[in-house]
């Protein structure tokens, strides 16, 4: 009995050291801000493609994440944020690891292609090699603005989501893009303030460890400034109506307020408080928006 037992614990750490691979939060993000892509469009999406859509996105969004795994495992062990992590501690072997990765890639990809439309399936792939190869093998290690730059392979989702139902590009999809593209970098400065001597120790060249705490504590509040004037694009081109424009206001003149606590009245805490609360002020804003699209104003 006491055998069995330890067998069945041992398989479920196994199991939950893969599914930490995928980042499963950091998923379920992306999740939400295709799947409010797909429901903003003219028609909308069957059950197929709802479900479709979403599990191939979120299998390929999985497997970039488990190739982010594989690839940092060096600099991961290196920081306090990461160093626990199942390829870093050998938990989960590298060969295994990367196996697991492009499984739920190909998977994903095969389910775009026979269930939702190739469009969908090569953007969905050309992100993941954006975040996977290009930002975590090259831009990571090479620039300051590497969240700048590869922050659009994970602005993606709302395109995804948007050509998965309608199959073809447009212009209010590009503005969702748009406006993940500009929270990225505060976003991720934010957290990177907080654990600037970890990226030092990993020779990683955030803006903090190359430019000091104070310069990127300036661009976090730049670029949230830059980031309520693009959430106002959706109803400036009649995208959305007045609740989206109140609320997003509400959301990002409290995402500056936090920028502003940083930058001149920081505490121990509040650049990981920032960084915490720019992830629900994008939660909160997608929502929003999907909400205001059902609203009819006569």
């Amino acid at each position: 009995m006491a055998r069995s037992l330890a067998i069945f614990t041992s398989r479920s750490h196994i199991w939950q050291d893969y599914f930490a691979l995928t980042k499963p939060r950091v998923v379920a993000l992306i999740l939400l801000t295709a799947v409010v892509g797909m429901f903003l469009t003219e028609v909308l999406p069957s059950v197929q493609t709802l479900v479709a859509a979403t599990a191939g996105i979120g299998l390929m969004a999985g497997g970039a994440a488990a190739i982010n795994h594989v690839l940092d495992r060096r600099i991961d062990i290196k920081m306090a944020r990461t160093h626990h992590r199942p390829v870093a501690q050998g938990r989960v072997a590298t060969p295994r690891a990367l196996a697991f990765a492009l499984a739920l890639s190909a998977i994903g990809l095969i389910i775009l292609l026979l269930f939702v439309n190739a469009l969908t399936a090569w953007l969905t792939l050309a992100s993941l090699l954006g975040y996977a190869v290009v930002y975590t093998v090259w831009l990571k290690r090479a620039t300051p603005q590497n969240i700048v730059i590869g922050g659009l392979a994970g602005a993606m989702p709302p395109l995804l989501g948007w050509t998965a139902v309608s199959g073809e590009f447009h212009g209010y999809a590009l503005l969702l893009v748009m406006i993940i593209f500009t929270w990225t970098p505060p976003h991720f400065w934010a957290l990177a303030i907080h654990r600037r001597d970890d990226y030092a120790k990993a020779d990683i060249p955030m803006l903090p460890v190359t430019h000091g705490i104070e310069f990127t504590k300036t661009c976090v509040l730049l670029y949230t400034l830059l980031l309520t004037l693009v959430c106002l694009l959706p109803w400036v081109v009649g995208m959305s109506g007045p609740a989206y424009l109140l609320g997003s206001l509400v959301l990002n003149l409290r995402f500056m307020q936090w920028a502003w606590r940083l930058k001149f009245r920081p505490g121990p805490q509040t650049a990981l408080q920032c960084f915490r609360f720019s992830i629900s002020h994008l939660m909160w804003l997608f929502v929003l928006i999907l909400a205001d699209h059902w609203i009819d104003y006569g």
